[in-house]
């Protein structure tokens, strides 16, 4: 865990000229055992790519590690019902956090919290290969929203809060497109990316017949619910609600430019066909 607190500390603290971003390397360094806190503070904190390194790779490690190790977890079945609850735990916990946020990196940040969970009790039922493959399909779209998160914060002079911008829809209609596209396949909007392996994670959970299988299938399926809510809240204040930020603010703002556009153009192609091509 030193070495993961090392390596937060570094990535977060690439951007020393910002205040914020050194606090929140501090807190990496130091609390990195308490990884729902360390996720949304540093996420908080971090330069948008920096906060994609981290939902793409280090928060998802654990997921990989439990699924490589699964004959470790297949003989003891208490292991699996702990891993079960968890990981249920850990998702509606984490949706029922994000509806309350108005800092949209952190409604990102803990809906990535949600989806870990999702991928955990996915491996609580033995379905190891399920949730890895949720957690392929789980980069592709939590990649999209951080850049176009990130395009937003950027245009708008790093503010964060989702009550002081609204009405960017007319200025921001590329980077719109793009968030909405991410934020369907994060709810598992039938047909893209995200509901192949969500729905499939719900309906193994539901066909388990067992206590921890029930307890899992029904949170999640809460969760879905909240992930829906606070993912076209975040809609809904950044780009539709009448705009909160002085006019000379709002004309100044300019779409995403080109070398910004290509990735993010690239990861909404993810997010709309690798689910379906991968399952295949």
């Amino acid at each position: 865990m030193g070495g993961v607190g090392l390596a937060s500390y570094l990535l977060i603290h690439f951007w020393f000229t910002r205040l914020q971003a050194d606090k929140a390397a501090i807190k990496a360094m130091l609390v990195n055992h308490r990884i729902a806190y360390l996720v949304t503070r540093c996420y908080g904190g971090s330069h948008s790519s920096i906060a994609l390194i981290h939902a793409a790779t280090m928060v998802t490690a654990g997921v990989f590690m439990i699924a490589r190790c699964s004959p470790l977890f297949e003989y003891p079945p208490t292991a699996l019902i702990v891993i079960t609850f968890a990981g249920a735990m850990t998702s509606f916990l984490a949706a029922t956090t994000g509806i309350l946020q108005n800092d949209l990196k952190r409604v990102i940040a803990y809906s990535t919290c949600s989806q870990l969970g999702y991928m955990i009790f996915a491996c609580g039922i033995s379905n190891y290969s399920v949730s890895v493959f949720h957690l392929m399909n789980h980069a592709f779209f939590k990649a999209l929203l951080f850049l176009s998160a990130g395009s937003v914060i950027h245009a708008m002079s790093d503010e964060q809060d989702m009550r002081k911008m609204g009405g960017l829809a007319s200025s921001f209609p590329f980077t719109y497109a793009m968030m909405l596209m991410g934020s369907l396949s994060l709810i598992g909007f039938p047909f893209l990316t995200g509901f192949y392996s969500k729905d499939v994670i719900l309906e193994l959970a539901y066909t388990k017949y067992t206590i921890s299988g029930n307890f899992a299938f029904w949170l999640g399926s809460v969760s879905v619910l909240f992930t829906s809510y606070y993912s076209f809240r975040s809609l809904f204040l950044t780009f539709l609600v009448p705009t909160n930020s002085f006019g000379r603010d709002i004309l100044r703002c300019h779409d995403a430019p080109i070398p910004m556009a290509i990735p993010l153009i690239l990861l909404a192609l993810g997010s709309l066909f690798v689910g379906y091509f991968a399952k295949v």
